[in-house]
Order: structure tokens, then C-alpha cells, then sequence
């Protein structure tokens, strides 16, 4: 009996001892949880930090593409190149159509070849909607359409993967803003706001892109190069006749070439008077002499 008795105290004496030890163990992990160092919760938003950052493009690279409808983004350009009747008419017309549709004129030129040939060439943006409408009408306004090329790019893809990959750096700048205001160290901080500045660029860029395309898309663009052949028949000009001046002008030239010409035979007998007086008197002269000698021989025969 006494057995008994003693085996039943010791076995309770060492759950006792059992129930001691683990209330002690709970207590000093709880002590040890309670003296931990705060820069171990800044080391590891630190490696969180740059976890994100270098596997944002991984991440991006896993998320599937979205199975809702999206409206297709197409960037429509045509280039039509006419003949024209009036190439100032023409242009003139385009440039209201411009207006009417609500687009604007990105170029516009006028080239002068020769008298005969001009052309002139314009760059212009309609909105997508207007884009079919407006190059009907333009088209209108050619005498003969030499040319038509119509062209669309299909960017949707594009948009939708720069789209997606925006949603994603903006996580990521998130959670970066989270782990800076929770750093303590200068350390720290500063690398998180390194990686935080290059993703900020990143969205920039992405952002940047993205507004060109919506640009792009949401406006076509018209190359129309006009070309104008006439022909010029001259006209007759009575001013460039003058007959009474051009005839007062040959009567004077016919004048003062007689005048020049009696006035040069006059300056030539004058002048060589003495030498003429000579030249007479030996011709005289000899005359009379030949003459007498006829006579004599006729005499003698």
C-alpha cells in the first residue's frame, strides 16, 4: 500500500517538473521575439525591394493575356497622288475639307517646275473616323487619281503588352513606397530609392509610348501630291507693236544712212580736191595727145 502511495507522489511530482519546463521554454521565446533588432524587418524590406525590381520583367513575363474583347487599335495612312485642274482651287478645297472634318494640315507646298507645270504636295491628320469619308472627298477634287495606297497597322498587342506591363511597374512602385516609409537606415533608403527612380522611368517611357499610339490611332494620316498641266496660249499684246515709233525710228535710220554717205563723198572730193585737179589735167593731157596722133596718122594714110 505504502508502494502505492509513493509511486502516485512521484508520478505527479514529475508532470509538475514536465508542466515547469515548457512554461518556461514558451516564456523565453517570447522574450526573444519581443528583443529582436528592428533592422532585421528593414533587411529584409531591403531584399524585397530589390527582389521586385529585378524580377518585375519576370513577373510581367508570366501573367497571361487578358481574354476580354479588346477594340482594335490600327493606324491607318494613305498616300494618293492626282492630276488637278486648278492646283490653287485644289488645295484650297482640301484645306476646308481639313477643317470640316476636324483634322489639321501637318505640310503643305507649291513647287513651280515651269510655265506649263506645278504641283503641290500636303500632309494631312483627319480623325480614324473621318478617314474613309475625307479621302472620298478628296479624291473628288482630282481631275485623275494616278495613284491610291492605303495602308493600316494593327498595334493592339503592342498597346495591351505596354498596358500590362505599366499595371505591373506600378506594383512595383507601390510596394517601393511602402518599404521607404518603413526604412530606418540611410543605407536602405537609398537603394530602394535607386530601384524606386528606375522604375518611375520605366513607367515614364511605357506612358510615353503608349500616348503615341493613341495618337497615331486615333488620327490617319493623308500624303496628297497634286500635279497641274497647262497650257499656255500668248496673248496678243498691242503695247509690245509700237508701229508709228518703229517706223519714225527706220525713217531716222534711213536718213542719217543717206546723210552719212553724202557727207562722206563730200569730205572724199574736198579732201582730195588738189590730187582730183591733177589727175584731171594729165588725163586732159593725154587725152588731146592720143587724139592728135589719130589724126596725124590718119592723114598719112
Amino acid at each position: 500500500m505504502r508502494k502505492r502511495i509513493l509511486f502516485i507522489l512521484l508520478s505527479s511530482l514529475l508532470v509538475l517538473l514536465a508542466a515547469c519546463s515548457g512554461g518556461e521554454e514558451k516564456a523565453e521565446s517570447s522574450e526573444d521575439k519581443a528583443l529582436a533588432p528592428q533592422s532585421d524587418s528593414n533587411e529584409v524590406a531591403t531584399e524585397e525591394s530589390e527582389e521586385l525590381a529585378n524580377n518585375s520583367s519576370s513577373g510581367e513575363a508570366k501573367k497571361t493575356a487578358p481574354t476580354v474583347a479588346v477594340e482594335r487599335m490600327i493606324i491607318h495612312k494613305a498616300i494618293l497622288s492626282v492630276n488637278v485642274k486648278e492646283l490653287d482651287k485644289a488645295q484650297s478645297n482640301i484645306q476646308k475639307k481639313v477643317e470640316q472634318f476636324g483634322g489639321y494640315i501637318v505640310e503643305s507646298n507649291v513647287y513651280q517646275e515651269d510655265e506649263q507645270t506645278s504641283s503641290g504636295k500636303m500632309i494631312v491628320r483627319v480623325p480614324e473616323e473621318n478617314f474613309e469619308k475625307f479621302l472620298l472627298e478628296a479624291e473628288g477634287e482630282a481631275a485623275k487619281v494616278l495613284e491610291r495606297n492605303v495602308t493600316g497597322q494593327d498595334v493592339t498587342e503592342q498597346y495591351v503588352d505596354l498596358e500590362s506591363r505599366v499595371k505591373s511597374k506600378r506594383a512595383v512602385e507601390e510596394r517601393l513606397l511602402e518599404f521607404m516609409s518603413k526604412a530606418q537606415k540611410t543605407e536602405d533608403l537609398l537603394k530602394i530609392s535607386a530601384d524606386l527612380a528606375q522604375v518611375q522611368e520605366e513607367i515614364e517611357v511605357m506612358v510615353g509610348k503608349m500616348k503615341y499610339l493613341e495618337n497615331q490611332t486615333s488620327f490617319s494620316t493623308i500624303e496628297i501630291t497634286m500635279y497641274e498641266n497647262r497650257v499656255v496660249v500668248p496673248e496678243i499684246d498691242s503695247k509690245e507693236l509700237n508701229t508709228w515709233e518703229k517706223t519714225k525710228k527706220q525713217f531716222a535710220t534711213s536718213m542719217n544712212s543717206l546723210l552719212s554717205a553724202f557727207s562722206a563723198l563730200i569730205v572724199f572730193f574736198v579732201g582730195n580736191l588738189p590730187v582730183l585737179v591733177i589727175l584731171t589735167a594729165i588725163g586732159i593731157l593725154v587725152y588731146f595727145v592720143i587724139k592728135r596722133r589719130l589724126r596725124n596718122e590718119q592723114k598719112k594714110g
